[in-house]
């Protein structure tokens, strides 16, 4: 019994398949009667869709951009007047508490009121000591953060007019991680026209300072 049930499904399965094959075969006979549709064409539609790309390394362009190289030099005379700086106002602010607390314990002071004179004295040299070192830091990060929209634009100008007789669709920044085909790698085109740039305007931003 169960093996006719399951004879008498699957003849049942068949035939409403091939009823609708035949009635698929039905209405296909009738669309191809009937005028093709044409599809809405998109507006401003130019051309086909490509995946013409290229990637560079911005760690490598960076490491070799003489811009790059020129910043990296005068942010480390910056942090080595930071640094001398704090070091000078340290030793300075050391040697005047130093010499209070010797007169403190020597009894140098004949009075609470000198005392009171020179801890005034060392607090505001501690405070203006603060207020020079805090504006050398925020001159530095200023500075820095210049530095780094200045590289960006020099880059984002150069990778536009570079494009404009390539025409790439895309120029991506290489991500550790990621997979590309080495073939695609563009990176010493940029840094070769990055440096090409840099140096030919050098000239024209030295004698703008001077």
């Amino acid at each position: 019994m169960k093996k006719f049930f399951l004879a008498a499904l699957a003849a049942g399965l068949l035939c409403g398949a091939t009823a609708c094959s035949n009635a698929d075969n039905k209405a296909d006979d009738k669309k191809a009667d009937a005028p093709a549709a044409q599809a809405p064409k998109a507006e401003g539609e130019a051309f086909a869709p490509t995946t013409n790309i290229r990637y560079y390394n911005m760690d490598s362009v960076m490491a070799n951009y003489e811009m790059v190289k020129t910043f990296h030099e005068a942010n480390l005379r910056s942090m080595t007047e930071l640094q001398n700086a704090q070091r000078s106002r340290e030793n300075e602010l050391n040697r005047l508490a130093s010499s209070i607390q010797q007169k403190v314990q020597s009894n140098g002071y004949l009075s609470e009121a000198s005392y009171n004179a020179d801890m005034q004295d060392l607090n505001k040299k501690q405070q203006a000591a603060q207020n020079y070192l805090g504006s050398l830091q925020q001159k530095a990060e200023m500075e820095a953060m210049r530095q780094q929209q200045q590289f960006l634009d020099s880059l984002n100008n150069f990778l536009n007019d570079y494009n404009k007789t390539r025409h790439y669709d895309a120029i991506l920044v290489y991500v550790a991680g990621e997979v590309f085909n080495p073939a695609l790698d563009i990176t010493s085109e940029v840094i070769s026209g990055l440096n090409s740039r840099y140096t030919a305007a050098a000239p024209a931003a030295a004698a703008e300072k001077k």
